[in-house]
């Protein structure tokens, strides 16, 4: 028997009357992972587009492969640099690759690479256990489908998670994230706020100790790194040259931070995919980037004698911190965004220009794209209505 033939053999038990009427969220959860659920228009007159939520979600999904494959590599290599400057004993991680001959070399790709999974792993199934729970009981609870929405929140949310935080704050802020983020406002389409960045700024305002700092992007015991914008935020960024760091090195990630927004140029890649199968709405993206070098380059020309991050170039901001990683894969995301053409542009730039505000006036926090996109996720709705409001009016007096 078929795969296909069983769960055709199977689905009386789960449908209405079925023995596990109660269950069908589950039974339909696992069938439409597998298979293309059999909803899907195909035919005239009604198909406007061949591309389900699943495929949607599964091309974003696809697009992370770049951040996630640079983000176990350099994971993996700036652990392992560490583990050689210090000359300590590693962790369970190291010592089980040593046990397995797998020197930890930092110049070996594998050793960093494979270092690197043992870190993303743990958070990863953390994430969709704790997270996939939340999402099967409120299915249930409510009869619906589960939403393969779920798949994106949990990928991006573990490549936001520093690589050694405590898998117990991984689980409750994916948790946070999920319920209050999204299923008390109904569900995937339903939520005004992302739900990975909703846990992320959950875990940093109630675990600062764990999400900030400079001894938690690389995990090692009594390691301490400032990453590129604390150091630009204290002395400046051209004495990141001094400290070893160039552009390009902020540009492909081989800097400390999160698992997997260190890389700019492997967002891009992640960009240009999203982009031309067309999931990614390029308004938002092209307005984020002007808002951002707009009002980068305004504080360079007015400049600061006592906040040397006045001085940072937009091309700077671009590659440093989370900037590139929330551009593609939070700015676009188009539930928690605006949905007007008009509105995608300033939806764009107003999270542009905020975080470039946080990194530069609030010297408590020198990282600011979590609270910008998240600020731009509250006024959304407003944005739209405002355009709308506007384009009723523009009609009504042209019709007049």
């Amino acid at each position: 028997m078929g795969l296909r033939a069983f769960f055709d053999k199977i689905e009386p038990n789960f449908t209405k009357g079925g023995k596990y009427e109660k269950l069908f969220p589950v039974y339909e959860m696992v069938e439409s992972f597998l298979y293309t659920p059999k909803t899907v228009t195909t035919v005239a007159p009604h198909a406007r587009s061949y591309i389900d939520m699943k495929r949607i979600m599964t091309y974003v999904v696809i697009a992370t492969i770049p951040a996630i494959l640079f983000g176990l590599y350099n994971t993996g290599y700036q652990t392992n640099m560490a583990l050689a400057q210090m000359g300590v004993d590693p962790s369970w991680r190291g010592a089980l690759l040593q046990a397995l001959g797998i020197e930890l070399d930092p110049g070996s790709v594998l050793a960093n690479f494979l270092h690197g999974l043992l870190f993303f792993l743990p958070i990863y199934i953390t994430t969709l256990v704790a997270g996939g729970i939340c999402e099967v009981i409120f299915a249930t609870v409510r009869g619906h489908e589960v939403n393969e929405g779920f798949l994106v929140t949990s990928m991006l949310y573990t490549l936001i998670m520093p690589p050694d935080v405590p898998l117990w704050q991984v689980a409750l802020g994916i948790m946070f994230g999920v319920v209050i983020g999204k299923e008390v406002f109904g569900g995937t389409g339903k939520n005004f706020l992302n739900p990975a960045l909703t846990g992320r700024a959950f875990l940093y305002f109630a675990y600062p100790a764990n999400m900030s700092g400079d001894a938690i992007w690389t995990p090692v015991d009594g390691f301490s790194g400032a990453t590129v914008l604390s150091v630009s935020a204290s002395d400046g960024y051209t004495t990141l040259a001094a400290n070893g760091i160039t552009w390009f090195d902020a540009f492909f990630g081989f800097i400390q931070g999160c698992l997997g927004e260190t890389s700019t140029f492997a967002c891009l890649i992640g960009l240009a995919f999203l982009l031309t199968t067309k999931i990614a709405n390029y308004r938002m993206v092209l307005g984020c980037l002007i808002g951002m070098a707009g009002f980068a380059t305004l504080l360079n020309l007015i400049g600061s004698d006592s906040n040397p991050m006045f001085a940072m170039p937009w091309y700077w901001h671009l590659v440093v911190g989370g900037y590139a990683f929330g551009l593609v894969f939070m700015v676009t995301e188009p539930v928690s965004g605006s949905h007007t053409n008009m509105g995608r542009w300033i939806y764009g730039a107003l999270i542009g220009f905020m975080v470039v505000l946080i990194r530069v006036v609030n010297p408590a926090f020198p990282e600011g794209m979590m609270l910008a996109i998240l600020f731009g996720n509250v006024f959304a709705p407003l944005i739209d209505y405002f355009v709308v409001q506007a384009n009723i009016r523009r009609r009504a007096k042209a019709y007049a």
